[in-house]
């Protein structure tokens, strides 16, 4: 089953390899990995997402929450918490689906950020379904490179 962490640490080097380090004794799988800084420098949000049991993943948030570089720890639930994440896609241009190719874009609201002879480049965001199915609608056209930027997250409410 997939879990979503949501952790603030205090910014300083190696909290992600401590982190990394709990999870691996767990023998859990990370399947998304994002950090970066909140509205504090001093503070960095890392979102993760994790396929385990919820027994492991108890075991991995309660040993994150002893760590002293770790603010806080949340085992999100999916009615929980907004999410989004970046994928920018390189997909070869044939001049004849140029037109098809250009709806697929506009339906998924995706932006052209560059573009070249024979291909062009996109950016989306949205949850991980919209973007794999973005993904999808693409694959039939010649994806010639892909770079997904992991999930970002926040609970949902006033909390």
């Amino acid at each position: 089953m997939t879990h979503t962490i949501s952790a603030l640490t205090r910014n300083r080097p190696g909290v992600l390899a401590d982190m990394a380090q709990a999870i691996r004794k767990y023998n859990v799988n990370i399947r998304s990995l994002s950090a970066g800084e909140t509205e504090d420098p001093e503070i960095s949000r890392l979102t993760i997402g994790l396929d385990g049991s919820e027994e492991d993943i108890g075991r991995i948030t309660a040993e994150m929450q002893g760590m002293d570089c770790i603010i806080g720890v949340d085992d999100l639930r999916r009615r929980d918490f907004v999410d989004r994440e970046l994928v920018l896609i390189k997909v070869a241009m044939e001049p004849a689906a140029t037109t098809q190719i250009m709806q697929v874009f506009e339906v998924f609201r995706a932006n052209v950020v560059g573009m070249g002879q024979k291909s062009i480049t996109v950016e989306m965001s949205g949850d991980s379904g919209k973007v794999d199915a973005f993904i999808g609608m693409l694959k039939p056209h010649g994806i010639k490179s892909l770079c997904r930027s992991g999930m970002i997250a926040l609970k949902r409410g006033d909390e």
